[in-house]
């Protein structure tokens, strides 16, 4: 009889470890996932979406959204500044505690990350509503 709840006991830690360790990767996974999707600004696709002469108005609208300031130069050309800003943060959790009878889930913070991006993309669009001329730059800390 004790060998049997012996190996319940066991059984049962065994699946409750498992729950507890797909779970928190699931919750890093979609942290992830989040920040990815809340900044869609990045050098590589601006570089990848811009093309001097050939991309129009509408397609910048299309990749990137409205611009946040709209104004134009003293040549005449219309200028759109993108400015965006993402900050990410992650806490650091201890992991499991438990004995053989008992079993415990902490979410103890023992740390806690913390950094920022920011976006800036000026275009300068022609008489034609195509790119004559854009510039990026990024910078992380």
């Amino acid at each position: 009889m004790k060998s049997a709840i012996r190996h319940l006991l066991r059984a049962a830690l065994v699946v409750i470890l498992f729950v507890i360790f797909i779970t928190d990767g699931m919750d890093a996974d979609a942290r992830k996932r989040d920040d990815d999707t809340a900044n869609p600004f990045t050098h590589g696709k601006v570089q990848m979406t811009l093309e001097t002469g050939v991309t129009t108005q509408a397609e910048v609208l299309e990749a990137f959204g409205a611009p946040n300031i709209t104004t134009i130069d003293g040549q005449g050309r219309e200028v759109w500044t993108y400015q965006k800003h993402a900050t990410a943060s992650e806490e650091r959790r201890r992991g499991i505690e438990g004995s053989i009878l008992i079993v415990r889930a902490s979410s103890e913070t023992v740390g806690f990350d913390q950094s920022s991006r920011t976006m800036t993309l000026i275009i300068k669009f022609g008489p034609d509503k195509k790119i004559a001329d854009f510039k990026s730059m990024s910078t992380s800390f």
